[in-house]
């Protein structure tokens, strides 16, 4: 049986929904969920309050990459030291508000080709980190969770820890009857 949205989002994007990262991308083969913009619409309304927005950042061939996502965290990552030094040759324009930034980036995804693997600035990973992956070509990496580890290995396996526990909170929630909005649900 085919997860719902919901289960989806739990799955792949808790640590976003949460506010434990600035962002998650989550992969969906095209038609696998019918009426995509109208479910995106709901939970753009539904979690508009909690500071959290969903993004069609490419829709493509064969798959639809959306990207959840906290406006405001996401402004925090791209002030990071070395961040701006690593975009701005790719095109990004970082004075640009965030919205238009991520409108670039999802441009840079259409092109095809390499994928842009700045996206992990994106999705906060330790810059570092990120450089180290573009250097190394994926390889030769300290450690593997969600993001390939070239740096601060303790620090990166402290948040793969967050993000571990709050995905597991969010689907025991959801496996006793309650829906994504009801977990999230502002009290």
């Amino acid at each position: 049986m085919q997860p719902s949205l919901d289960q989806l989002f739990a799955t792949h994007c808790a640590p976003a929904l949460a506010g434990v990262v600035p962002a998650n991308l989550i992969s969906l083969r095209r038609g696998d969920v019918p009426h995509l913009e109208e479910e995106l619409r709901k939970y753009q309304q539904a979690f508009a309050r909690r500071g959290v927005k969903f993004d069609r950042l490419c829709s493509c061939t064969n798959r639809e990459l959306i990207l959840v996502y906290r406006p405001q965290l996401m402004a925090q990552a791209l002030k990071r030291d070395g961040v701006e030094e690593i975009l701005t040759p790719c095109g990004y324009d970082l004075s640009r508000p965030v919205e238009e930034i991520l409108a670039h980036l999802g441009l840079r995804v259409r092109q095809g080709g390499s994928f842009p693997h700045e996206i992990g600035l994106f999705l906060g990973y330790p810059v570092e980190d990120v450089v180290g992956f573009i250097e190394n070509q994926g390889q030769n990496f300290k450690l593997c969770g969600p993001w390939k580890v070239y740096g601060d290995v303790e620090a990166a396996q402290q948040c793969f820890t967050r993000m571990q526990k709050v995905s597991q909170k969010i689907r025991e929630r959801m496996e006793q009857g309650n829906t994504l909005f009801q977990v999230f649900a502002v009290a």
